[in-house]
């Protein structure tokens, strides 16, 4: 089991970056009217939680005096105080759930929206596990911040003005001795919650590692028993709950302190203001009424200051995760419709539901190279021109560039240098959905959605009928296998297709390429992970498909490319040689030399099979 991988984590700077989160502000904009309801039921929590200790007060007071009619006076308003009071709270649960859910919806689609027209470059350079997270926690930490947190904001400062005007309009000299400590917590609050953060931000960390060194050791479970590195793989694990457990210790122990240091702060206050107090009630200058009253205020002044510490760090925690969403938003598109581009209007139409197709003529890479990376290029004065009915295979070592010159042909990426003609216009001044709509591929590890058969094969062309979605899966010889499950084309393929094998998955991918009649075939490695009989019939769909239209075919495995028109030899980003398959062998060359070393071995593989 390898150590866990660093993951990603974000420095605490303690700052807040007001530009930032202005930049979010265009999703709360369309709940402007639920962002001003919770600001003002935030204030009036504030508001009535002043106000229901001076009622107690006054029904104490009422009390002691034995005055009956000021205490039903006094009850009364008590208890309607408090029915305001609840219905505020259910309010502010309301709206706050409501904003919160809103913001997370409205952030998860853009951002998914986002990662639709984003380029391949874009997912080159990043890995899966963080486009999830920024698509779950990120999103859910900024929804909460957003919605709570704008709550807590608007109600704890609300909340401190009240108390102090009414402690300093009850008695100025009590409300000093209590505001006197008021420091005091701000500072506990603050040293806190920042170790909070951190250890917090540390065991997530540990947390991460250990989870990931888990399913890793479950996932190569045979490796490891097959190698016997249960006792290492013990050694490394226990180091990684070690430290999980330590951070796991420090932050209880810092959540431990903070609230009784809190309180104990508070009861400094409270008891400072009760031992003045009491001599002014003994000396007749405060009623006891009053004093209750002061206390429950000098008790109450810590909540507002540590809701308002919270809300401050959280929104601290929170801002990695707002850096990251703005930037997945902010991402430049690398490919797309540039604008200027005339875009042929007969293209353009062409994409519409109901337009007739536009007919690729010709494919023509015009002195084509390609860089991944500034300065370290792939490709090298690229000349090819294909015509419809052509089929190109591409041979050669793996990372000379027979991918790429397949994903510039399909728009993935764009040239360097060069241009790419298609019907004589450069493919960058032609609608990009034009283009991509027109192509079929077929990968070496072709990927299922979980659901039925016949909703993949459907995936190619969603407004395809029953009829037409079995139909393309005669053509490519994938009807057969189909209707032996007990289901048909309503069996279920699994997580990924795991319920098929390799060569049906292949079948299912060649249906639902075929199934949108593209005019670009791409067939990338489609037989090298199956058994010689799949090969076949996989073949003859091939030949099947291709058909009439331009095709690319990548092999490593020649006797599937034998029939290709067209064969080129890439070498080091350049074609070296190219020409049929009869031509080639002719030439003696590279692919003389490559065919016949695989052709020897595959002999010998069948010689020992029969023997």
């Amino acid at each position: 089991m390898a150590q866990a991988s660093a993951l990603e984590e974000d420095v605490f700077t303690g700052k807040i970056d007001l530009a930032l989160w202005r930049k979010l502000w265009t999703f709360v904009w369309p709940y402007r009217i639920l962002f001003a309801c919770l600001i003002s039921l935030g204030a009036s929590v504030a508001l009535w939680d002043t106000l229901l200790p001076r009622l107690s007060g006054a029904i104490v007071d009422a009390v002691t005096s034995e005055n009956r009619a000021e205490l039903h006076r006094y009850l009364h308003q008590y208890v309607t105080v408090l029915a305001v009071f609840v219905c505020c709270i259910f309010g502010f649960i309301l709206v706050a759930g409501r904003l919160s859910t809103n913001l997370a919806f409205d952030i998860r689609e853009s951002a998914f929206e986002k990662l639709q027209v984003l380029s391949f470059s874009f997912y080159d350079r990043k890995a899966v596990g963080w486009l999830m997270a920024r698509l779950t926690s990120d999103c859910s930490s900024l929804s909460r911040i957003m919605g709570w947190a704008l709550l807590d904001l608007s109600w704890g400062p609300t909340a401190l003005v009240c108390l102090t005007i009414s402690m300093f309009q009850l008695n100025w000299r009590l409300a000093c001795i209590v505001l006197a400590v008021t420091p005091l917590l701000l500072i506990t609050a603050r040293f806190f919650q920042v170790r909070l953060l951190l250890t917090s931000r540390a065991l997530r960390k540990a947390n991460s590692q250990t989870t990931a060194a888990f399913n890793e050791a479950i996932v190569g479970v045979r490796t490891t028993k097959s190698l016997v590195r249960e006792e290492q793989n013990l050694v490394e694990f226990a180091e990684l709950t070690g430290a999980m457990y330590t951070h796991a210790m420090r932050n209880a122990l810092y959540n431990a302190m903070f609230i009784p240091l809190m309180l104990s702060i508070c009861s400094v206050g409270a008891a400072l203001s009760l031992w003045r107090g009491g001599i002014q009630v003994h000396v007749g200058t405060m009623t006891m009424g009053e004093l209750f009253t002061f206390l429950l205020y000098a008790g109450f002044v810590q909540w507002p200051v540590q809701e308002i510490c919270n809300r401050i760090t959280d929104i601290q925690a929170a801002q990695a995760s707002a850096e990251r969403i703005v930037g997945l938003l902010d991402t430049p598109v690398e490919i797309k419709d540039q604008p200027g581009a005339f875009l042929a209007p007969r293209y353009a139409a062409a994409t519409a539901a109901g337009s007739p197709p536009v007919q690729i003529q010709s494919i023509e890479f015009r002195d084509i190279s390609f860089a991944y990376l500034p300065g370290q290029f792939v490709l090298k004065n690229i000349n090819l021109t294909v015509q419809p009915g052509e089929s190109i295979a591409l041979v050669g070592a793996t990372g000379g560039g027979k991918s790429t010159i397949v994903s510039l042909a399909c728009r993935f990426y764009e040239p360097t240098s060069g241009q790419i003609l298609i019907n004589g216009i450069d493919y960058r001044e032609l609608p990009l959905h034009w283009l991509q709509s027109n192509l079929g591929i077929v990968l070496q590890q072709p990927h299922l959605f979980s659901g039925s058969i016949r909703e993949n094969i459907r995936y190619g062309r969603l407004n395809a009928s029953d009829a037409e979605v079995e139909e393309a899966a005669k053509l490519v010889h994938a009807h057969e296998f189909i209707v032996q499950f007990k289901d048909g084309y309503n069996a279920a393929v699994g997580e990924g297709g795991n319920q098929l094998s390799t060569g049906q998955k292949q079948l299912i991918a060649l249906a639902r390429a075929i199934i949108a009649n593209p005019q670009i075939f791409v067939m990338d490695e489609a037989t090298s992970s199956v058994d010689t009989q799949t090969e076949r019939t996989i073949q003859e769909a091939i030949e099947t498909v291709t058909e009439g239209r331009i095709s690319f075919i990548i092999a490593h495995r020649l006797s599937t490319i034998r029939h290709a028109d067209r064969i080129l030899f890439i070498d080091h980003g350049e074609i070296v040689e190219q020409g049929s398959h009869r031509q080639l062998l002719a030439l003696r060359g590279r692919y003389y030399e490559l065919y016949t070393n695989q052709f020897t071995h595959e002999r010998e593989e069948q010689i020992l099979e029969k023997g």
